[in-house]
Formats: structure tokens, sequence, C-alpha cells
């Protein structure tokens, strides 16, 4: 067994989308190569609603999935298919967008507005694909408590616990929550993409540590190890998903494999013609 080592960090830089969230942006266009399929990660942390709640209006998806988690808050959701819905605290969202969806995700005042949305890319063969939601409630989320570790499956399978199995890429998502001085060790499948968000708490990798708000990814082994703190508690996102290896032609809210497409898709909007029906 050969343990992961960390080949990179992303800091996640303050940003500002939508309608005026702020927002720290983790992964975007730079890290596409590096992070395959993982298109990109916004992380929401905020105790002041006016951060937030102008929300993302109405707008357009193509030829990703995204997976909206939320540790603490509220978001509620609608689209142009008639769908709607909320996400509570400890649930997620797992969209595909596929051949095109519009929608809007308005988040609501909270204490403490806290978690992620993460893109992931679409197959060539499957960027069409209707689109679908997967609603993830807590009772879908796997739950395993081992030393000072806690891990919640939001997809994929850690020892006996297992979340909910997507119908396209079929990513790990994890989860989890170290007390203070304790180390996981975390099963991973060699032709994978694995990187770790660090959401809350810095965390220590093979005795460096890196602060919160970091995204570390791995290079090629069958595990990765994390550490908390002596002094402190980390919590973290596990992701793992096998690299697409296709071109990105990435524009705002679609993402294709070439610019002809990526200008179809932005023509069709044009035209009232992107959503497909029937």
């Amino acid at each position: 067994m050969k343990q992961r080592d960390m080949i990179k960090t992303v800091r996640g830089q303050r940003a500002v989308d939508g309608a005026g969230v702020r927002l720290v942006r983790v992964l975007g266009n730079a890290t596409v190569r590096d992070f395959d399929p993982f298109l990109m990660l916004d992380s929401f942390d905020s105790a002041d609603p006016s951060d937030y709640v102008a929300g993302f209006p109405t707008h357009p998806h193509r030829g990703i999935e995204t997976i909206t988690y939320l540790i603490s808050g509220r978001i509620d959701h609608e689209d142009s298919l008639g769908n709607k819905g909320t996400i509570f605290a400890g649930e997620s969202q797992w969209m595909t967008a596929g051949s095109g969806i519009l929608h809007q995700e308005m988040p609501k005042p909270a204490e403490r507005m806290l978690g992620f949305q993460l893109w992931l890319n679409l197959p060539r063969s499957e960027k069409m694909a209707d689109p679908a939601y997967l609603s993830i409630t807590n009772e879908a989320i796997g739950l395993i408590r081992q030393d000072k570790a806690e891990i919640r499956v939001l997809s994929g399978r850690f020892g006996d616990a297992a979340g909910v199995a997507p119908q396209h890429i079929p990513a790990s998502i994890f989860d989890i929550c170290l007390s203070a001085g304790g180390t996981i060790d975390i099963p991973t499948k060699p032709d994978e993409t694995v990187f770790v968000f660090l959401i809350e708490g810095d965390a220590v990798f093979g005795g460096e540590t890196v602060p919160v708000k970091t995204a570390v990814l791995f290079g090629v082994g069958d595990s990765v190890a994390v550490s908390a703190p002596a002094d402190a508690d980390a919590r973290f996102i596990f992701i793992s998903g096998k690299p697409l290896h296709e071109p990105v032609a990435w524009g705002g809210p679609i993402v294709m494999n070439t610019r002809e497409e990526l200008e179809h898709a932005f023509d069709e909007l044009d035209k009232g013609t992107f959503i497909r029906h029937g």
C-alpha cells in the first residue's frame, strides 16, 4: 500500500459572484487540468446574511453537474423545468445540468452559512444527458465513527458506510470531522484524482500544517493520511473521481469540449432554444 503525497495546494481567494454573493473561490479555470474531472469549488462561510442573500438569480448551465452541500444554512432553489425545493443544513443536492437548465439558488438568512458548491465535468458522451436532481438528505448520508474521526458519506463508500450512487461520474465525497490530535487514513482508488478541502480549521499532511480554506491535491497511491493539529479540531471534505482526460471549453456556466460547441450553446441561449423539451 502506497500513501499518496501532497503535491499541490490551492488557497481559496475571496470573490463575488451571482447577484453579489461574497464567497471563497478555491478551484477554477487555472486548476482544471490538475483537478480533472473537478472544475470549480466555491466555499461559503459567513455569519452576515448581507454577504449572500442576493443569491444566484436565474442562470443557465450545460455540460456539468453541480454538487451543493450545506453544513449550516438554507438555500431555496427552482428551475425552468418546474422543479423547486430547499437544501437544509446537513443536506446536499446533486444537479445534473446535462443538455441545459435554467435555475436559481437563493440562500436564506441564517446564523451561519457554511458549505460549498462543486462543479463536476460530464464526459463527452454524457454532456447532453437529460437534466436531473439527486437530493441527498440526512437519511441518505452514511455515517461512521472511528477513534477521533466522524465521517459523513455523501457519495461512495467508506468502510461499512455508504452514500448515494451518482448516475454519471461516481465521485466519492466525504465530510470528515477530526478531533484535536486525531489522524485518519482514507483508502483511495489508484486511478482517481484525489483532493481534500479544509472547510474548518487547519490540518496536517506529512508533518506540514496547511491553513483552512485550502484544497490539497495528492499524487498517486492507495491512501491519504490527514491529521488535526494537537490543539484544534479540523473539518475537511474528501473528494475523489476518475479523470476524463478530455478537452475543456469553458464559458461561464457552460462547459463543453470544443469552442464550437460552446458558441452553439450561447447561440441557443440567444434564440431561446437552449432548453430541450421532451
